[in-house]
């Protein structure tokens, strides 16, 4: 670990060569995995799993059980709630077509990555390998198959598309056109295209 100003809990398992930055929390039974990375003031809930090399950017929350396999890639500001699951493998299986048991040469872990802001909710599944825009937002239980453009809120088993979401997280209302705005900021956004909105006053 990189810095003294961390807490880790007594139960948790933090492999040595892990680097844990200041301000951050990892809690009880958590296990974080060899050259895994958390940007500052990070938490990471109890029972969660951060994989081998994981790079998790600064004020990101790892919610309880939730299952970060390795080679997800967390920007700044990310929400991983509670149980979710990234994976990691296109074509899983415990064995070969001829019965033996695979290793780590028998595959090519793919991951999941996921841009600033972004939050996937309670008990959702994300297939890699994919992209989770900036500031999108994935429903709770929902499946995710492909890539989700920025400030798209998906939902569903396939998540498809129903709304837009602004950096505050709450789902845009339509003033007209392609105009949008936020409930809670005021602030503008505009459609460009069926799946792409920009921020106006960014």
């Amino acid at each position: 670990m990189s810095d003294s100003r961390v807490y880790v809990h007594d139960t948790a398992d933090v492999a040595d060569s892990a680097v844990i930055s200041t301000g951050s929390k990892v809690w009880h039974y958590a296990q974080v995995r060899e050259k895994a990375r958390l940007g500052e003031n990070c938490v990471v809930g109890r029972g969660a799993y951060v994989g081998t090399g994981v790079e998790v950017g600064a004020n990101c929350k790892i919610q309880n059980y939730a299952l970060v396999y390795e080679p997800a890639r967390l920007a700044q500001g990310v929400f991983i709630g509670p149980a979710v699951v990234l994976t990691n493998d296109h074509f899983p299986r415990a064995i070969n077509a001829d019965g033996t048991s695979k290793s780590a040469d028998d595959w090519e872990p793919v991951g999941v990555d996921i841009r600033e802001g972004a939050s996937i909710g309670a008990n959702s599944t994300c297939i890699a390998p994919l992209v989770i825009g900036r500031w999108a937002l994935v429903g709770a239980g929902s499946v995710v198959v492909k890539d989700v453009p920025e400030f798209a809120l998906v939902v569903g088993s396939p998540a498809k598309r129903v709304g837009w979401v602004g950096t505050a997280g709450h789902p845009l209302t339509h003033v007209s056109g392609d105009d949008w705005t936020c409930p809670v900021t005021g602030a503008m956004y505009r459609q460009t295209g069926s799946d792409q909105l920009i921020m106006l006053d960014a």
